[in-house]
């Protein structure tokens, strides 16, 4: 491409177009590092122009218009600025058996097994196989779209803990989902033009126009082609082939764990799938939780839960992703690097989660759930429709109760922003982050792993969450009910080899005092009864009372105060757990 293209808006139906040409030259703030990537991407993929996200409000209505206009969303009338968008069937989940790291040496990515068998604590790709992989599906890969460049913060713009990204995508829908999950727009390219380094992400749905085949539900994609690689020594992220949010919204996963897990190994922090969470006992004592649960178990409930004990209250720092890092006084604190909730629908209710339903009321994009006729939204878990509503499924198939097929994806989503939470923590967007004081791990476990338990030390609580195990879900492609080893819920997301990422977690203890490490616990909501298959602890809100536990627990005096010592740990002495 002999010169950068890059937006002129003009109005056009109602909705801004980009159109036109100008070098890049013409456009001051745009720094000279993000114009380098932004030319040699533009080079490869060949887009027909290119637009420079200022995150404005309006922009994101412009977005948001000009995909309802291609029938990629369709607006909600019965909620404020709601959206509902139906992906390609076979475009619905993060795809790990597609999803690499490229590294030169393959021991630098993951273990390698005895006899050759396959490591599934991550996926390499060798430099050469990418590089062939790469030429296979970049190269003019945007023809006759929109390149949209995506300046976007992890974390509060400025703060010590934050890092940047710069994301070029093919999609509108990333565009207006990354405005939610991220600070994205002109305040970073702001920052990055005082030098600040960033993650260079690429991605393309990989549909070049014309097409050559015909959408399903006018969302594109190119299944057959899905690739999401991966490259930490050059901070670089390349996605092809797949719109849906954990292979398309680089800023989450892709960034937020697998390169900034090996960008903390190499600055000394941690980058987790976690929430962070703060308890305040009825005394007005208040603690900071980070909790790392697998995928579709139960973090953003936990996050924002509502206790079932009074006197007692939880406020929400984040759902999913946390970096932590020592400060000068030798305290673990942890800050959301993220900027709204991408959360599983399927079971979100008023019954299960009340402040997520409140915080999904408005300014939210929903994928892959029902749709009520009086224009609102509805998957399995909510009470029925009023008499009268219909319901039309995921498919955009009408749909009755009884039918064989679910209403929602299991995997379904919604987007929204965090500021919206009604328990939103006040120091959510804290520079400094939030105190640590306690770890727990979790998962999904039907049998043999009590309520909740402590280890012994840092070492014993490194080794829970390295042997953690739970059964699969629908936030990938996995199927049935197996229990997978998901150690420290980080299976899918490691960025580095997982014996140098044990040996990373046990430094923490040579880092600091060991007075000032978190304490480190255990809990599994999913026990069953063998009889009938039910659970045997109702969960949600009552999920408060092993908090409580752990909240006295970080506060103790005694080593035995409130437990008793096994051999898995410290448990609840009997009647430590309010059971009233």
């Amino acid at each position: 491409m002999s010169c950068l293209l890059l937006g002129v808006i003009r109005r056009h139906g109602g909705v801004r177009a980009s159109v036109g040409v100008r070098s890049l030259a013409s456009i001051p703030s745009l720094p000279p590092a993000v114009a380098d990537f932004v030319r040699r991407a533009a080079d490869e993929c060949k887009p027909a122009r290119v637009h420079v996200v200022t995150g404005t409000p309006q922009e994101t209505a412009n977005i948001l218009a000009g995909l309802e206009i291609e029938g990629m969303v369709k607006k909600l009338p019965k909620y404020e600025n709601c959206w509902l968008a139906r992906t390609d069937p076979k475009d619905v989940a993060r795809v790990e058996s597609k999803t690499v790291i490229v590294t030169k040496s393959q021991r630098d990515t993951v273990p390698i097994p005895a006899g050759g068998a396959k490591s599934q604590l991550g996926s390499w790709m060798s430099e050469s196989d990418w590089q062939a992989a790469r030429q296979e599906r970049f190269p003019g890969c945007m023809a006759g779209r929109t390149m949209y460049v995506i300046p976007f913060s992890m974390g509060p713009v400025g703060s010590p803990l934050t890092k940047y990204g710069v994301q070029v995508t093919d999609s509108a829908y990333v565009v207006a989902s990354m405005g939610t999950m991220t600070r994205m727009g002109t305040p970073v390219l702001n920052k990055l033009s005082e030098g600040a380094e960033f993650v260079r992400c690429q991605h393309s749905v990989g549909r070049p126009l014309p097409l050559k085949a015909p959408l399903v539900n006018s969302w594109p994609c190119n299944p057959e082609k899905v690739l999401i690689s991966h490259l930490p020594d050059t901070r670089q992220i390349m996605s092809f082939g797949s719109g849906y949010g954990g292979n398309s919204l680089l800023g989450k996963k892709c960034f937020a764990l697998r390169i900034a897990s090996r960008i903390a190994k190499d600055e000394g922090w941690l980058a987790e799938h976690m929430l962070i969470l703060g308890i305040t006992n009825p005394q007005g004592v208040k603690r900071y939780v980070a909790a790392a649960f697998p995928s579709a178990c139960g973090k953003t409930n936990l996050a924002m839960m509502k206790p079932a004990l009074p006197g007692w209250k939880v406020e929400c720092v984040g759902d999913d992703i946390a970096w932590m890092k020592f400060d000068s006084q030798g305290k673990l604190r942890a800050i959301n690097p993220e900027n709204g909730f991408f959360g599983v629908a399927p079971g979100t209710s008023n019954k299960t989660n009340p402040y997520a339903m409140a915080t999904i009321a408005k300014n939210t994009v929903f994928t892959n759930v029902g749709e009520t006729s009086d224009g609102g939204v509805w998957w399995e878990g909510l009470d029925p429709p009023p008499a009268g509503v219909t319901l039309t499924d995921w498919h955009g198939k009408t749909w009755q109760k009884g039918s064989s097929t679910q209403c929602a994806h299991p995997n379904s989503r919604f987007c929204a922003p965090a500021a919206q939470c009604p328990i939103i923590d006040p120091q959510w967007e804290s520079a400094e982050g939030v105190p640590i004081d306690a770890i727990i791990f979790g998962g999904r476990r039907p049998e043999g792993v009590p309520l909740v338990y402590e280890s012994f030390n840092w070492q014993h609580g490194v080794f829970i969450g390295a042997s953690m195990r739970s059964e699969a879900t629908a936030a990938a492609e996995h199927q049935g009910k197996v229990i997978m080893h998901d150690p420290f819920a980080m299976r899918p997301f490691f960025g580095y080899n997982f014996g140098d990422y044990l040996a990373h977690w046990l430094s923490m203890q040579t880092r600091k005092a060991p007075t000032h490490l978190p304490k480190i616990f255990h809990v599994n909501w999913f026990r069953k009864n063998p009889a009938n298959g039910g659970f045997l602890w109702p969960g949600f809100d009552e999920n408060a009372r092993a908090l409580e536990w752990i909240f006295k627990r970080c506060g103790r005096e005694r080593e035995e105060e409130a437990a008793k010592r096994s051999i898995i740990g410290w448990l609840p002495e009997d009647g430590a757990i309010d059971t009233k």
